[in-house]
């Protein structure tokens, strides 16, 4: 069985000039939960589609589930399922006729067809609400219903565009468990875009960072953080007036303050240590109840990454 389900060589398209992806090499294992991050204009969109071959390359060349993504793109899309920020259902129709719908244009047999929308609704919470109008439906609700449309014919791949947008907390909580678990269970290898880092940070295995169709790095969340030699200091506590925070800033240990609520994030240089800032902040009169000290963030790694490529 081939253990790799994406791969890429040198692939650069260019629409003008400027490439709008460069020379990208990246491999995805198969099973694998994969993010892409990169801010508007990366390329991300640019290399789903060149993956799911409806774009030709400019340059280089890549391979999907073992197939050529120029000569094979018609076997990659019969075997990969495309969720995008719009579910794309139809609305007067029930959730049991949506998914028999798509179920006919894949020309599953009936019985192979019935069998996996009842599996599919009752793993994802539907069933009894299976003869209704999804009309009705809130948009979490229906995003559920549209994973369940791209999964439907067992694909190996599934491409998801922002999976979560527009829904509240508590759903895209559960939408994100039941991703990962249908992952598992199933066998499929996810690739996920996305803006939302911290969904990236608990969902995937490995990331990829594209800024201006070049990839600026990639591996896990904590190989990503190991880009970053910050050390962060969490200090709750009371008192963290300006005069205070002030005196914390000239310190040469300190690089960055963050004040919240009753919570200073101080990112510290080259590894400094805290106990001195934790001294000096009782000795100008602020309250320290508790200090963690902490790694950077995806968020952070990012937007450092993000902001010093060239």
């Amino acid at each position: 069985m081939n253990r790799v389900a994406i791969e890429t060589h040198d692939l650069t398209r260019s629409f003008t000039a400027e490439p709008a992806l460069h020379q990208l090499n990246l491999q995805v294992g198969a099973g694998e939960v994969f993010g892409i991050l990169g801010p508007n204009g990366a390329g991300k969109t640019t290399l789903i589609r060149l993956l799911l071959g409806l774009l030709l390359p400019t340059s280089g060349s890549g391979r999907v589930l073992s197939y050529d993504i120029v000569r094979e793109s018609k076997a990659i899309r019969a075997r990969s399922g495309v969720l995008l920020q719009s579910p794309g259902l139809y609305d007067r129709l029930s959730a049991w006729q949506n998914l028999d719908l798509f179920g006919r244009i894949w020309r599953m047999p009936h019985r192979e067809r019935t069998r996996r929308i009842s599996e599919l609704l009752v793993h994802l919470g539907m069933w009894e609400r299976r003869n209704e109008p999804i009309s009705d439906w809130n948009r979490g609700m229906q995003q559920k219903l549209a994973m369940a449309r791209v999964l439907l014919h067992r694909p190996a791949l599934l491409f998801l565009d922002e999976p979560t947008f527009g829904l509240d907390p508590a759903s895209a909580a559960e939408l994100r468990q039941q991703l990962a678990e249908l992952a598992e269970q199933e066998g499929v290898t996810l690739v996920i875009t996305t803006n939302n880092l911290a969904e990236a940070e608990q969902l995937c295995t490995r990331i990829a960072i594209l800024r201006g169709g070049e990839l600026v790095a990639t591996g896990t969340p904590d190989e990503l953080r190991g880009h970053s030699d910050k050390q962060l200091l969490e200090i709750t506590g009371h008192g963290f007036t300006d005069d205070v925070l002030a005196l914390l800033r000239k310190r040469r240990e300190v690089e960055e303050i963050r004040r919240g609520d009753d919570v200073l994030t101080v990112a510290l240089r080259d590894n400094a240590q805290g106990a001195p800032l934790i001294s000096l902040l009782v000795e100008s009169g602020a309250e320290v109840e508790e200090v963690r000290r902490k790694r950077p963030s995806l968020e952070s790694v990012y937007l450092t990454l993000v902001e010093n490529h060239p």
